[in-house]
């Protein structure tokens, strides 16, 4: 391929209309001495590296879990929660059994993320798995339980909505979930450690995040949709002046003490 009558911008161009250069393209940016020339190839070895880097990783991560199962084990559903710390709205988790060798680039734990890649995220794991489901449990239910077994409810909420019965489930965390008749294992950190977890973390995650966004909607002077019931200056504050609301988990220390 001879390149060195086009201009640097058509290059540019040119590469950035392909996703994946091929070799043939590779080799005339590496031929032409011209700065700008050798500044998109060298941008196109440091895309390789990542993407090498990416792929490594998720095969990693797709090992790893397989090593947690036994044989017979064919679906696998991680499960994830996402609202523990804040101090408003629900806590929400996700179940999702992923189809096999399903391992969407930029699958990771979600707090890793950002909202754009998140979001990108949530639909392609919607799409590309097998089955999945949200459940949550309420403020009401937190206030009535505590937060770790509302967590614990919300997992088994979602654990039931899928489509079909798991052979094993994976937890992220230190627990496993009470009452459930299936091999289970907990995972420390498996939401970046088992791609089944990271992709459940991920639907949790966006799930809240919506819902506080309504939850903003219905109470606009908390903020909810700029830090979604954590506790920031900005949430305090405004519960030391509004004092709390319906969605707000009274029983956590914060706001005891802010409307006490």
């Amino acid at each position: 391929m001879n390149i060195k009558s086009l201009s640097v911008g058509r290059i540019r161009e040119l590469t950035a209309s392909e996703d994946e250069p091929s070799a043939e393209l590779l080799e005339a940016l590496a031929a032409d001495s011209r700065a700008g020339v050798q500044a998109i190839y060298k941008h196109y070895l440091k895309f390789r590296v990542r993407e090498q880097d990416e792929n490594i990783r998720l095969k990693e991560m797709r090992l790893f879990e397989g090593s947690l199962g036994k044989p017979g084990h064919q679906l696998v559903a991680g499960i994830d929660e996402a609202g523990r710390g804040p101090l408003a709205g629900p806590v929400v988790a996700a179940a999702v059994v992923l189809q096999p060798g399903f391992l969407p680039q930029g699958l990771n734990d979600s707090k890793k993320l950002t909202p754009v890649k998140r979001e990108a995220l949530d639909t392609v794991i919607k799409t590309g798995a097998v089955s999945w489901a949200v459940g949550m449990a309420t403020v009401g239910e937190i206030e009535l339980f505590n937060i770790h077994h509302a967590s614990l409810l919300a997992m088994r909420r979602a654990l039931n909505g899928l489509q079909l019965s798991p052979d094993l489930i994976l937890v992220d965390g230190r627990f496993t979930l009470p009452g459930v008749d299936v091999d289970q294992n907990s995972v420390v950190g498996g939401d970046g450690l088992c791609p089944s977890i990271a992709a459940a973390s991920i639907l949790a995650k966006v799930t809240r995040d919506r819902l506080m966004d309504t939850l903003h909607l219905l109470y606009p002077e908390y903020g909810f949709d700029r830090h979604r019931g954590y506790g920031t200056p900005y949430h305090l504050t405004a519960i030391s002046v509004h004092g709390s609301c319906p969605v707000h988990r009274r029983s956590f220390l914060p706001v005891k003490q802010l409307t006490d």
